[in-house]
């Protein structure tokens, strides 16, 4: 969208504050010549929600939008065709989603869960108060990038790391393994930091993420000037805290855009992230067209430019490990989904394992 079309576009809607735009405007033109009404879902709960709409906020049933693919039904975020006749009111459809960030569920069905739509920043909140788990802050990154939004990590808590080396440190080691994505640090207690925080997040819906006792209540309150969102304390011991946000919540920030706050997920499996997991690793994926083998498993091959790396030290085993990780995780749970596809990563690991042996046996005799 150019500027000038933006300029053009009545800053006055009602819905503005909520995310509504010149784009939005023209889908949802077939929807408004059949007299209906567009609003923006800010709560879900039970086959019904709440939406936001040119004449207030209003309850209205989800019965049209239930179909069986869970990644289709209606969640925080979407923008809604309302039936504004009748009680109770209708969500007749949603318009297409721009971005949503998606999550596998612990079913053994493997099914994915939307948390939020139309999101435009990902906010990965990571407490301070405990050790640093950068493998966690990998996997979430993974899931934001694939969402289509821009991922940005908030480092809270800071007021408690009180040497500023030691934050120096912890911010650098955060920056290293989210190459390209901004990395802030916050004190909800102190204040500092939210007003940047805010600035950033100004322009759009942003989605508060993170595990329960990362400050996520405390700093949405924080962004939005008031105590909207309830706070419990952690635990001392682990920094774990219980869900305070038991739903997905939007709301208008007073300083501009939205926030979607979201319930402390104890589990970040992947779905469908590959694109996602080689953003997060973008300097692996680089080193990979480098090595001799187009297919190279980076286990122990030949002419290796990944495994190199490993060896002069500008690529740390534990970042190798991960990306491992997060890939074979997310080709399982594709592969659930695609019978033709487990079989066929069957085969790849049998022949990937038989030349990696093969390899090292070579390598062995050389030695000798």
């Amino acid at each position: 969208m150019s500027f000038s079309s933006l300029l053009a576009f009545p800053t006055s809607h009602p819905l503005v504050p909520y995310g509504w735009d010149e784009g939005w405007e023209a889908e949802f033109a077939p929807h408004a010549e059949r007299g209906l009404v567009p609003g923006r879902v800010v709560r879900v709960d039970r086959g019904q929600c709440d939406v936001i709409t040119p004449a207030g906020l209003v309850r209205a049933d989800t019965e049209f939008v239930t179909p069986r693919d869970p990644l289709r039904v209606i969640c925080t975020g979407d923008w809604a065709v309302v039936d504004p006749g009748g009680d109770p009111r209708f969500v007749r459809e949603y318009l297409p989603r721009r971005t949503a960030f998606v999550r596998s569920t612990a079913s053994t069905r493997s099914e994915g869960q939307i948390l939020a739509a139309n999101v435009d920043h990902a906010v990965i909140a990571i407490s301070l108060a405990v050790e640093l788990d950068l493998g966690r802050v990998e996997r979430f990154l993974a899931l934001g990038w694939e969402s289509g939004a821009l991922p940005v990590i908030v480092l809270t808590k800071a007021d408690l790391v009180s040497d500023p080396a030691v934050l120096g440190h912890l911010v650098e080691d955060v920056r290293t393994t989210a190459p390209g994505v901004q990395v802030l640090t916050v004190s909800s207690a102190t204040g500092e930091g939210i007003d940047v925080l805010s600035a950033v997040l100004s322009g759009g819906t942003s989605v508060l993420l993170g595990i329960s006792g990362a400050g996520k209540s405390t700093l949405a309150n924080a962004l939005l000037g008031d105590e909207v969102m309830e706070v419990q304390a952690t635990r001392d011991m682990d920094g774990k805290g219980r869900h305070t946000t038991t739903t997905r919540n939007l709301l208008a920030m007073p300083g501009g855009g939205v926030l979607i706050d979201t319930p402390g997920l104890r589990g970040v499996g992947l779905w469908d992230a590959e694109t996602g997991v080689g953003q997060v690793f973008s300097e692996i994926e680089g080193l990979a067209g480098e090595c001799r083998f187009h297919d190279c498993a980076h286990i122990a091959e030949p002419g290796c430019a990944v495994l190199a790396a490993v060896e002069d030290g500008s690529l740390s085993v534990r970042r190798l490990e991960s990306y491992r990780k997060l890939l074979r995780e997310n080709q399982r749970i594709v592969a659930k989904t695609d019978a033709r596809l487990r079989g066929e990563i069957r085969r790849d690991w049998k022949r990937k394992g038989a030349e990696g042996r093969a390899a090292m046996e070579a390598k062995r005799g050389r030695i000798r």
